[in-house]
């Protein structure tokens, strides 16, 4: 294959897995999201490498301690690794990227997992089926709208990772999460256009297994120390 060619097929790999994703977005998405003033999406903010994702969060309290008010203070979670060791840069570049993705998709990923709560809790309202259909083809229109070019300025890494993040967060593959909301027809549908470009939205994440690297680094960047 042509360098030329490589490069055609790495742009169609994009864009299917990008229509795909945007598909994960429209299956969770049953409530239209406004842009607020100022808001900036995850995939649009510069990555900073020297400066923590999450924000560190401080909790602060009072309790009953024999009758007597006593304050608290409460922090993230600090975690604690062994320096990473690489055997040569190309190693350490290979982490070094991963650091970086997941700083620029578990914003989404996070993002997602908030829209499915809003998104039950909303249908739950519906009186019935008719109604929950009718609203659910009413926000594909408008979501396939807005986050197809959203999900087209993901690189084909970024768009595997975020289908294990939601995972991640989720607790459900992107394939169960459109199966849930759109049925399974379009499940299949889009699973079969990932799978033909080597991705899957069946995808799972092990945090104890294949994925253990990235769950530290996932953990580390929530608790505000990447």
């Amino acid at each position: 294959m042509s360098v030329t060619s490589q490069h055609r097929f790495m742009i169609v790999k994009r864009r299917v897995l990008a229509m795909a994703l945007c598909w994960m977005f429209v299956a969770v998405a049953a409530v239209a999201q406004t842009a607020r003033p100022g808001h900036v999406n995850p995939e649009d903010r510069k990555v900073d490498m020297d400066s923590p994702t999450f924000v560190p969060m401080l909790k602060m309290g009072k309790v009953l301690l024999d009758g007597d008010s006593v304050q608290y203070m409460e922090l993230n979670k600090v975690y604690v690794y062994p320096e990473p060791t690489f055997k040569n840069e190309k190693q350490r570049a290979a982490y070094n990227r991963l650091v970086y993705n997941v700083k620029k998709v578990l914003p989404i990923a996070k993002e997602i997992n908030l829209i499915i709560q809003e998104t039950y809790e909303y249908l739950q309202t519906l009186p019935n089926k008719e109604a929950k259909d009718e609203h659910m083809r009413l926000v594909e229109k408008g979501i396939k709208k807005e986050y197809t070019p959203r999900m087209k300025k993901l690189t084909y890494a970024q768009g595997k990772l975020l289908i294990k993040l939601v995972y991640r967060e989720c607790n459900s593959s992107s394939y169960q999460l459109i199966q849930a909301f759109l049925g399974p027809v379009k499940a299949g549908i889009y699973q079969a256009f990932a799978w033909t470009f080597g991705a899957s939205l069946m995808k799972k994440y092990d945090a104890e297994g294949t994925d253990r690297l990235t769950e530290r680094v996932v953990r580390m960047v929530e608790a505000g120390q990447l």
